[in-house]
């Protein structure tokens, strides 16, 4: 069981990372780079080899994809053919995690109020969702161009905070990223690293400095005492 520091006190509130953390949107980012790939007359590149860079957003897909990095001459008009290409199929394959479903219904039933807090852009994270029935139910939503800065800077998550009424340390950010960690450590708030997630290429996901590893969905239930 993955019970809190016997002096920590329980959040009021639960915040999560979208992409990789509340839902599995690889497939479509991966069909998306697959898709301009193919403009460009190149083959497809595994779907193992595209899902670990998700949570870096387009400028990871594109990197993977192609080879390349902002400040690259080529990289403007990359990004901007792969979002367009993301932009038609945002919902073909994405879906709320399975074991992420009965967590959020056990927060609600608790009374617990959860949000999202996403460095993707406003254009394709309402639309996703509000596709998968999220929107209504959060009690706050993040996006990346919501604050002037993204994570890990902890605007977005010192701004989810004010809209509920809380300070940031009545909230517990949960991603599976490492940049997820940096935002919730700066904003001054518990953090869990969700072990599910796409978690990149960096430092291993136990090096980041979580106040948890949560291997699965269901444990942030046991971490809240809520099971």
């Amino acid at each position: 069981m993955l019970a809190r520091a016997p002096s920590a006190a329980a959040p009021k509130a639960v915040l999560f990372d979208l992409d990789g953390t509340l839902i599995d949107s690889a497939p479509d980012l991966a069909s998306a780079a697959n898709g301009l790939r193919a403009d460009h007359g190149l083959p497809p590149l595994p779907y193992e080899l595209l899902r670990p860079m998700v949570g870096t957003g387009a400028r990871g897909m594109v990197g993977v994809a192609f080879g390349v990095a902002p400040g690259d001459f080529r990289f403007e008009a990359l990004k901007d053919a792969f979002l367009a290409h993301y932009a038609q199929r945002l919902l073909d394959q994405t879906r709320v995690f399975d074991a992420i479903a009965p967590v959020l219904s056990a927060l609600d039933r608790a009374g617990t109020p959860w949000g999202i807090v996403t460095n993707k852009a406003t254009r394709f994270a309402q639309p996703v969702i509000a596709g998968l029935g999220l929107h209504e139910r959060a009690a706050v939503f993040i996006a990346g161009d919501t604050t002037p800065h993204a994570k890990p800077h902890p605007a977005p998550l010192l701004e989810a905070a004010r809209r509920l009424g809380l300070l940031a340390s009545d909230c517990v950010y949960i991603g599976d990223d490492e940049r997820d960690i940096q935002a919730g450590r700066n904003a001054g708030m518990a953090t869990l690293a969700a072990a599910w997630g796409y978690l990149g290429r960096g430092e291993p996901i136990d090096a980041w400095g979580a106040d948890r590893v949560l291997q699965l969905p269901g444990e942030l239930l046991n971490w809240l005492e809520l099971a």
